[in-house]
């Protein structure tokens, strides 16, 4: 995470008047106010770079495993949510959020469980303390595979 300070020597001349309870007077206030203002650069981008059907055991077989390969460009992110939707994107299906530890290049594989062939919209979003980012796909999965 990048950071910048700025603390400038300039004050700012404040200015406030509010109405006093007796009636008919003003109660004016004249002073200075100093700030720091910090910069963060936050998450820019989210791309989804690759989608691949997983093969399943015997046990597995009722979902079908899909793994996203997810690539983000600015701070590195210590979430991941998922948010699986009908055809639309309107209705929400399923949301399931992760930590994730990202130590030097936002590269990141997330695998996800669908439950029954059909077509998503995939929403996969990537944060941080001060920044989100949001990448979507539309998936079909099939009884074993997709896209």
């Amino acid at each position: 995470m990048t950071a910048a300070s700025s603390n400038s020597d300039s004050s700012t001349p404040v200015e406030s008047m509010e109405d006093n309870p007796d009636g008919g007077c003003h109660i004016y206030r004249n002073g200075y106010d100093r700030t720091s203002i910090s910069i963060v650069e936050g998450i820019l981008e989210v791309n989804i770079i690759q989608m691949t059907s997983m093969q399943m055991t015997e046990s597995q077989a009722e979902n079908s495993l899909v793994d996203f390969v997810v690539t983000c460009q600015g701070s590195l992110p210590t979430d991941v949510c998922t948010v699986v939707s009908d055809p639309t994107c309107q209705v929400s299906k399923s949301v399931v959020c992760d930590p994730i530890v990202v130590t030097d290049e936002c590269l990141l594989t997330i695998r996800r469980a669908f439950e029954e062939p059909g077509t998503y919209c995939v929403n996969i979003t990537l944060g941080d303390d001060t920044s989100q980012a949001l990448a979507s796909a539309l998936i079909s999965v099939n009884a074993g595979e997709s896209m």
